[in-house]
């Protein structure tokens, strides 16, 4: 049997791959070594846009059905003042999602299968095959050691960071940048929150929001360089940090903490050409940024429609595949990119001036407020609101509110 699709990976952007070329009728082997339900390291927040394409394709209500609170505030607390406001809507979606992964990424890969998508867990792919240049299928083994072999059309790594599919396939990579950041994380019970609170800090910034059984992820991220002493002392140094912040300490230590420290310091940054000869990427495999605006799963969701997409228009013979899947990685740099440089210039940790400034500005003015956390929401594009005539007339008080721009899905 030769598949349509040989999708290796079925987490967030792999299953959603899956269950969109599956609803069109194609083929498709989903392919994980994990068994489901199963965690993984994620800042696990999904921003509105990314909730556009759960709604879109009939998750989003299912989702919500497991109790996953939504996240309608958000705050920034810089230490001398606090800015707060509520989520710019996009479509009709007016709050964010912060479902814990072992939840979100089991919902996807059972609809993909309900869909028509084939799913078959705990196996390891070791390799792809090929035909000269041309990748032809996947070589693995079963979780009792049976070697196999199948055949695609196309084979894709949704594989994530370190994707096997990208280094067999010798991906390039650019728009590099070295990581700027390590984080931790854990999730604490007994904390009364119900929105997104960010504290920035000199040299850190970390942030909470409610998640899955009543519990709140708190997470803090530092220079790439303090790397090797935080993990040396994980928790202290956790700590030390949630102390820059004393009325959100005191209410850490009445919680508990509920699970252990999760975290890395390989927070690289770049874009991988996502396709070849018979095989393409997506997710983290094909772009990668600093997890500090949370935007990774919305990107896995953005991605998995371009590239529907491009397959869609190539197998019902619209245009030759490579042509298809070059405009997918055009249409994914042209939109990803502006992001992209907004969270390499955040994620130095080292805010300019000039950003100060307008930080400073916004008080007292709800509504450009709220249009600042959009930006970081990525509702809307940062060169919009920072267009030299909003910034002009923030900074002076000329007017007292910014033109509303139109929001971007």
């Amino acid at each position: 049997m030769v598949y349509d699709a040989i999708i290796v990976g079925a987490r967030c952007a792999g299953s959603s791959l899956a269950l969109l070329l599956a609803r069109k009728g194609y083929r498709v082997l989903l392919l994980d070594k994990a068994s489901f339900p199963s965690d993984t390291l994620s800042s696990h927040f999904i921003h509105p846009r990314g909730l556009v394409y759960l709604q879109h394709w009939g998750v989003l209500d299912t989702l919500l059905a497991t109790g996953c609170p939504p996240v309608h505030g958000i705050s920034l607390d810089t230490g001398r003042f606090t800015l707060s406001s509520t989520v710019l809507p996009l479509e009709n979606i007016n709050f964010g999602l912060a479902p814990r992964r072992y939840i979100l990424d089991t919902l996807l890969a059972q609809k993909a299968v309900e869909a028509g998508a084939e799913l078959r867990e705990a196996f390891r792919v070791q390799d792809v095959t090929r035909n000269g240049t041309h990748i032809t299928g996947i070589k693995g083994r079963t979780t009792t050691g049976t070697p196999v072999t199948e055949k695609a059309r196309l084979v894709i790594g949704a594989d994530g960071l370190h994707s096997l599919i990208a280094r067999a396939v010798e991906a390039p990579t650019y728009h590099r940048y070295p990581a700027l950041t390590c984080i931790y994380y854990a999730y604490w019970s007994g904390m009364k929150t119900g929105s997104t609170a960010l504290y920035s800090r000199p040299q850190c910034v970390f942030l909470s929001f409610p998640t899955h059984d009543g519990l709140a992820l708190i997470s803090v991220t530092w220079p790439r360089r303090h790397f090797p002493k935080v993990r040396a002392s994980i928790e202290s140094h956790f700590l030390e940090a949630l102390a820059l912040a004393p009325a959100f300490a005191a209410c850490v230590h009445q919680g508990k903490q509920e699970q252990r420290f999760m975290g890395t310091g390989n927070t690289a940054n770049f874009f991988r050409k996502p396709y070849g000869p018979g095989w393409a990427l997506l997710g983290d495999a094909a772009y990668h940024k600093d997890p500090l605006l949370g935007h990774g799963i919305a990107d896995a969701f953005a991605d998995a429609e371009r590239l529907a997409q491009a397959i869609e228009s190539s197998y019902t013979g619209q245009q030759p595949l490579e042509e298809a899947l070059a405009e997918y990685e055009q249409q994914r740099n042209r939109e990803a990119l502006p992001l992209y440089e907004l969270t390499i210039q955040l994620a130095t940790l080292n805010l300019t001036p000039e950003i100060q400034q307008v930080q400073e500005a916004l008080q007292g003015n709800p509504e450009a407020t709220q249009l600042f956390f959009a930006v970081l929401e990525g509702t809307i594009p940062a060169a919009t609101f920072f267009a030299p005539e909003h910034i002009q007339a923030l900074l002076t008080g000329t007017q007292t509110k910014l033109s509303r721009p139109e929001v971007v899905s």
